[in-house]
């Protein structure tokens, strides 16, 4: 085997795939609690006024550290931003993850928080506004608003047309997002918070 080849299986052989192109990627727990009569809630925070998109509703989360997993990210980040120990969240299984136009992964964690955690939260004030909790059936019961707008391509005037072999009118991809937004007791739960929210109580075909 060549050294070039050798190379090659080193870097491939047993890898697991990311998304090509994604420059970072971002891990968050989708917190829920079970309520005294078996009923399920999920518990969002409001980021802090100081911090980018600030007063945003969202769930705990951050980006991940090199060589950290999904898992580690989202207790890690929950502990840091919430104070809910990581011993006292069952992570439940892992929804489908969002890649975002801006060149990062958005990867959640579905997660029961135990009462003991519960008590235990003391919210960051660097990092979070306040905390609420929703019922999910609220979410499974009310269809949220949606809005869309489109992605379109926006072509240098000197890209190389000629070289490439394509003419000017070229059918460049373009796409279309969808914004859903629940409102609740005056917050918004909008955007990738509420399509994580739509992939949770989704029901299955």
């Amino acid at each position: 085997m060549s050294g070039e080849l050798e190379r090659l299986c080193r870097r491939f052989g047993n890898r697991e795939p990311g998304l090509l192109g994604a420059s970072r990627s971002y891990a968050v727990l989708c917190p829920l609690l079970e309520n005294g009569d078996g009923t399920l809630s999920l518990l969002f925070e409001v980021r802090a006024p100081q911090l980018r998109q600030g007063g945003e509703v969202c769930f705990p989360g951050g980006r991940m550290e090199p060589g950290e997993g999904v898992l580690d990210c989202a207790l890690r980040e929950t502990e840091e931003e919430l104070s809910i120990p990581r011993q006292s969240v069952t992570p439940l299984g892992t929804p489908d993850f969002i890649c975002n136009p801006r060149g990062f992964l958005l990867r959640p964690v579905l997660g029961l928080v135990s009462p003991a955690g519960y008590e235990a939260m003391r919210p960051s004030p660097a990092e979070v506004a306040e905390v609420f909790t929703v019922p999910l059936a609220f979410f499974q019961e009310t269809e949220p608003e949606i809005w869309r707008y489109e992605l379109l391509p926006q072509v240098p005037e000197d890209f190389p047309y000629e070289p490439v072999g394509v003419s000017r009118d070229y059918p460049w991809s373009h796409g279309r997002m969808e914004v859903p937004i629940w409102y609740w007791q005056g917050r918004a739960i909008w955007g990738m918070t509420a399509r994580l929210v739509r992939e949770i109580v989704r029901q299955s075909p």
